[in-house]
């Protein structure tokens, strides 16, 4: 057994120790021991602050709000793109059915085509115009919510617009 700036080692050749003194280790030996950490012999423990353990619980509870914050964020894009989806879809149904509904009644066919799709908690401002022209153009307007809808809305729309040949 040797001693060198704090550490315990001792060389082996699996048979006992190696006896050869010149420093240089023969085939098949191996060097084993450990180190002495501060504070105390071999084997103690860390002081206070130099102690490793819990350190990735500590990491994980400084990083829960970060992830939480990612995923909110990852889910209102989400909803965002929904709104706009929902709006899109909203408008061609309308502008399909107030279309071929002819001068009469596209208006009131428009509107219940354009809400038919629509989540009874999203919020839409449908426009049905009475008609002009060889197209029939509708505009629906979806109110984009905040996390859930009919929580708490943004101030913004996701607007929605389609057209369709008059049919009538």
């Amino acid at each position: 057994m040797h001693s060198v700036a704090g550490t315990d080692w001792r060389v082996t050749d699996g048979r006992g120790a190696d006896g050869r003194g010149d420093g240089v280790r023969a085939a098949g030996t191996r060097v084993t021991g450990r180190r002495h950490t501060a504070g105390g012999g071999a084997g103690s423990r860390r002081t206070f602050f130099g102690e490793d353990r819990g350190q990735t619980a500590v990491e994980f509870t400084g990083m829960v709000p970060i992830i939480l914050a990612t995923l909110i964020l990852l889910w209102q894009a989400a909803l965002v793109g929904y709104s706009f989806s929902l709006a899109g879809n909203s408008a061609d149904e309308g502008a399909r059915a107030g279309a071929a509904a002819g001068w009469g009644a596209a208006v009131q066919v428009c509107e219940q085509a354009a809400r038919k799709n629509l989540p009874d908690s999203w919020e839409a401002e449908i426009s049905c115009p009475p008609g002009g022209g060889d197209l029939y153009d509708v505009e629906v307007d979806v109110v984009v919510p905040v996390l859930y809808p009919g929580f708490i809305d943004f101030s913004f729309t996701a607007p929605g617009r389609a057209s369709a040949v008059w049919e009538g």
